[in-house]
């Protein structure tokens, strides 16, 4: 995909490019779709009792969460490709809502397995949120912009741990009882969600120079077909082995964050014997550190890429994803809370910076079938996180134990991102690209560009 005017620079307090307009809403709706996506994760104590729910029954509902957002992941990249990134996340957002309102009337674990497959879906909005900043930013930027948007689109992990509780805890000191405190917290984010669907819509477009539908009529941008459509574009990403590598790596990050976000609370709520409000807020810790821990490995890995192209960038994941494995590890056997809490802080910092890292790399594997790979790859983390719930939803196996395992299934991963390699061509091609440049002046759709074209 051909695209033109991409931003060279990174200006947070800029609200009138379309850019920086795109950097934003897609990092923002990202953050509110972890809220409806994890909002009742840490109510689960709550919901456990008022619908009795087993362990083995709790670890099942985790695994749907996650497990028809593998699905969905895979196509929605290709979807962007086809519509654009502002209809579909439109579409996604405001669809999503539905399923994050009426979870509240779940009255069995059937319907409320169901409801939370349902809800799984909007997970797919991080493959929206990366295209949408890898069509908008040029190379020497597009890591750390990547990083950020996700990173702070996985605060809501953290916030939503801290936040939901609260929400409970008010309606309860309004008289609602438990049974229906947690049915109608859960309207809250949904209708957040749906809010900044349409906000979405009005406030953003797909690309520099305007919307891909524009772009296609006025001969900007070629159309999604024969070679450049959903088929070709799958195709080539299928049978490309770096993109698989990913896809295991991505699932030893993010399926792991996943993972801790819907059992966090739950683990500190039992292990040390906590309430429901303090082990949420420990829990949210862990999520928290994406205020700056994805945005500083993909800022990381921009500069590896300086140093040694991209090159630079695989070793930068591989180390990241390393001592995440090991920090993990380290976690899983502390029996203090204090230093669990310190070293579970360690871990989220590389679990994190790791996910930066992944998608620093992702814009260069294939640029004509973008999205078939950040769908793929972001499918794989949904995958790590559905293989790493069959550990926790076991009765054989305690919920340390589960996380030692998990621990030493990261650190053989790690190496699967040493099999990620590139021509040489390539490797100096992202050196270049790696070097600051003027930013490119917008025109209008349609008129005379200068400058450096850019894919």
């Amino acid at each position: 995909m051909d695209i033109r005017n991409k931003a060279t620079r990174i200006r947070l307090f800029d609200f009138k490019t379309p850019q920086m307009r795109a950097f934003h809403l897609s990092w923002f709706a990202f953050h509110v779709c972890f809220f409806g996506w994890f909002g009742i994760a840490p109510m689960m104590a709550v919901v456990r009792d008022d619908l009795n729910l087993t362990k083995t029954q709790i670890g099942n509902t985790m695994i749907a969460s996650v497990a028809v957002t593998v699905v969905v992941r895979l196509f929605i990249g290709l979807l962007c490709d086809r519509i654009g990134p502002r209809r579909t996340y439109t579409w996604l957002l405001c669809l999503g809502a539905l399923p994050v309102m009426s979870i509240g009337l779940a009255d069995s674990f059937e319907s409320f397995l169901l409801a939370r497959l349902a809800i799984g879906a909007i997970g797919a909005s991080f493959v929206i949120t990366q295209y949408h900043t890898s069509i908008m930013f040029g190379p020497n930027v597009v890591g750390t912009a990547n990083a950020a948007t996700a990173g702070w689109g996985n605060l809501g992990g953290g916030t939503t741990q801290i936040l939901m509780p609260l929400v409970l805890s008010g309606l309860l000191m309004l008289g609602v009882s438990e049974t229906l405190g947690w049915r109608l917290a859960m309207i809250v984010p949904g209708l957040v969600l749906f809010l900044t669907g349409i906000a979405y819509w009005h406030f953003t477009q797909d690309a520099p120079d305007g919307n891909f539908a524009d772009l296609r009529r006025c001969g900007e941008l070629v159309e999604a077909k024969n070679e450049y459509g959903a088929r070709a574009s799958f195709g080539s990403a299928i049978r490309d082995i770096r993109v698989w590598a990913l896809f295991l790596v991505y699932g030893a990050c993010f399926g792991v964050e996943l993972t801790i976000n819907n059992i966090a609370a739950l683990y500190y709520f039992d292990n040390f014997e906590l309430s429901l409000g303090t082990a949420g807020l420990i829990a949210g810790l862990f999520g928290m550190m994406n205020l700056f821990a994805r945005a500083l490995g993909g800022f990381f890995s921009d500069r590896f890429a300086r140093l040694s192209g991209l090159k630079g960038r695989v070793r930068w994941l591989f180390l990241t994803l390393l001592c995440e494995g090991v920090a993990l590890i380290l976690f899983s056997q502390m029996q203090v809370l204090g230093i669990a809490i310190m070293t579970m802080v360690l871990f989220s910092l590389c679990v994190q910076m790791a996910e930066g890292a992944t998608y620093g790399v992702v814009p260069f594997i294939n640029r004509r079938a973008l999205g078939a790979v950040a769908g793929i790859v972001g499918a794989g983390g949904n995958v790590g996180a559905v293989a790493a719930g069959f550990l926790f939803r076991s009765e054989s196996l305690s919920y340390q134990q589960g996380l030692f395992f998990l621990g030493i299934a990261v650190t053989l991963i790690a190496f699967a991102a040493l099999s990620v390699r590139f021509p040489q061509g390539a490797t100096s091609e992202s050196g270049e690209a790696g070097r600051p440049v003027h930013d490119q002046p917008r025109t209008p759709a349609g008129g005379h560009r200068t400058g450096e074209q850019m894919s």
